[in-house]
């Protein structure tokens, strides 16, 4: 975490400290209820999500191509299964998809990559379809499970009403644009992540997934207050009431771009789909990342958790861990009670390429979700499984 931003949110932490305060009554005894397992909500729990979700990697040519422009190439040699599988099969139970914008239709559709590497463009009719596309590098690593974002969130949802006891998931969106060297060279070039196209991405999240369907900003806002206060005070939905949703998160910390998602007085977020990478003491502080969770940072996760915040971390970077088989930073994720512990290795035979058995889950026997470590008691938790 930049260093800046640390200092930031320090200084905010004594700003918010009167309403703090009022968290912890909250998060020991929601609303007075103490019943065993009833009064979790959904941020008093903790499951294991994966990173870049949707990625595959290219073909050998174009590896080959990619070794001799990208020193760091190998970061970008792994693959995850479906998405259905990954719920289904993985334990998954939190989601990353990187989103460009592609209003017409076929702007990535001939990756550069592609041609350097003597092959013709991707056959797949969906790369020409109008609307938003989930990869990860525009002209260069570019490999999907899941080309267009309705297409990912329609197989999220299918598997969702499979499974309608399932606990709240939540998806990551990292808002993307092409890289400004690909660009010289002939690449794509995307259009801005202005409020129009904002708005345009949340109205296509809400054709795949109607409110009803979700947990958004407003479902958790109180009338008269700001979204932070709402959840400082009040905390989350309970996680019965949020079974079988899905939650939108948004990965960029970029001031503009949320400035822009908050424009036209949606200073909490009114209205709104994703909830912002925010900071304490933002009218529309509730979701934060901490990427990195050792050192200092685990201190900084757990003041956050324990105030009310839904943070996510990560468990590994491509592929220090893997190549190790080193779980330190794996274990720092889980004891930070961060909510959302992403990896590219949730189950076991991923990392054997690189020469380890490093696997990223929730200790066994948790199932896919577990009481969150930091602010749930061992009397709150249920004593079976809390997902069906």
């Amino acid at each position: 975490m930049p260093g800046n931003r640390f200092r930031r949110w320090l200084a905010a932490a004594v700003a918010v400290a009167a309403v703090a305060t009022l968290t912890s009554a909250a998060h020991a005894r929601p609303d007075g209820d103490d019943r065993r397992g009833h009064d979790l909500r959904l941020n008093q729990i903790q499951a294991m999500a994966t990173h870049n979700s949707y990625h595959r990697e290219v073909s050998f040519a174009e590896q080959k191509v990619m070794e001799a422009n990208d020193p760091n190439f190998r970061t970008l040699l792994y693959s995850h299964a479906s998405l259905p599988q990954q719920f289904a099969r993985q334990r998954v139970r939190g989601i990353e998809l990187d989103v460009f914008p592609d209003p017409e239709g076929g702007l990535y559709a001939d990756p550069l990559i592609r041609r350097a590497a003597g092959l013709p463009p991707p056959e797949d009719p969906a790369w020409h379809e109008p609307g938003f596309k989930v990869l990860h590098w525009a002209d260069f690593d570019y490999r999907t499970s899941c080309i267009t974002l309705t297409g990912c969130l329609t197989q999220v949802k299918e598997w969702s009403q499979r499974h309608p006891r399932h606990v709240t998931v939540p998806v990551l969106l990292e808002l993307k644009q092409t890289d400004p060297r690909l660009e010289e060279r002939g690449g794509a070039v995307s259009p801005p992540w202005d409020t129009a196209m904002l708005d345009a991405l949340d109205a296509a999240i809400r054709r795949v997934f109607p409110d009803r369907t979700t947990v958004t900003p407003d479902d958790v806002r109180r009338r008269g207050e700001t979204l932070e206060e709402s959840v400082l005070r009040h905390g989350w939905p309970r996680l019965s009431a949020a079974r079988g949703k899905v939650m939108f998160l948004m990965d960029n910390d970029d001031q503009e771009l949320q400035d822009a998602y908050r424009a036209g007085g949606r200073e909490s977020l009114q209205g709104r789909v994703l909830f912002t990478d925010s900071e304490p003491g933002r009218a529309d502080a509730a979701f934060m990342k901490v990427n990195d969770p050792t050192g200092g940072n685990k201190a900084v996760i757990r003041d956050l958790v324990r105030r009310g915040y839904f943070v996510r971390t990560r468990s590994d970077v491509p592929l220090d861990q893997a190549t190790s088989g080193e779980d330190r930073m794996l274990r720092d994720a889980l004891s930070s009670g961060a909510q959302m512990v992403s990896t590219d290795f949730p189950v076991p035979g991923l990392a054997a390429r690189y020469g380890s058995d490093y696997v990223a889950e929730l200790p066994r026997g948790q199932g896919p979700v577990r009481c969150n470590p930091v602010t749930v008691r061992t009397w709150q938790c249920p004593r079976g499984p809390l997902e069906p």
